[in-house]
């Protein structure tokens, strides 16, 4: 990969890269820490490529392994409150503070499914790939993950 293309596809996916490391990691600090991991291990890289959709889909996956292995290695640290979180994302409305803060209460196996579904746009085959489980555990956690927000978006109104 020359420094063009590395230039390109490190400019068009680090910020999803970049959240998906949040939600896994539930940390701005340790998210940016897998970012720059992704992009380092993107530039050393002679993996052949073939698309755009290809190398999106590696850097995911690059991601969820490091961010594996960084809580394995630390125990995982205290993750930061999602209250403190919505604070580094810009929003523009109040209910999307909530809806955030609400999805990064969710523990890890339910968060990062639900946003690789509805923000990335990753059918549950792809989710099942890059997170390495069966197609059934990601419906299954999927299905629980907005039964969970559901439950709590409806408590908070009350």
């Amino acid at each position: 990969m020359d420094k063009s293309e590395f230039g390109f596809y490190a400019e068009k996916y680090k910020d999803t890269v970049y959240r998906v490391a949040l939600n896994f990691m539930g940390s701005a600090q340790d998210a940016e820490d897998a970012v720059q991991e992704t992009l380092l291990k993107l530039y050393l890289s002679r993996e052949r490529f073939e698309g755009e959709e290809h190398v999106k889909r590696w850097m995911i996956r690059v991601a969820l392994n490091f961010c594996k292995n960084a809580a394995r290695a630390a125990k995982r640290r205290v993750p930061t409150p999602p209250e403190e979180l919505a604070l580094s994302v810009p929003f523009e409305a109040e209910e999307q503070i909530a809806l955030f803060t609400a999805v990064m209460s969710l523990p890890d196996k339910y968060r990062v499914p639900l946003y690789l579904f509805y923000y990335e746009e990753y059918s549950v085959r792809e989710i099942a790939r890059l997170l390495e489980i069966s197609e059934s555990a990601v419906t299954t956690r999927l299905q629980r993950a907005r039964m969970r927000l559901k439950n709590e978006l409806v408590e908070e109104r009350l």
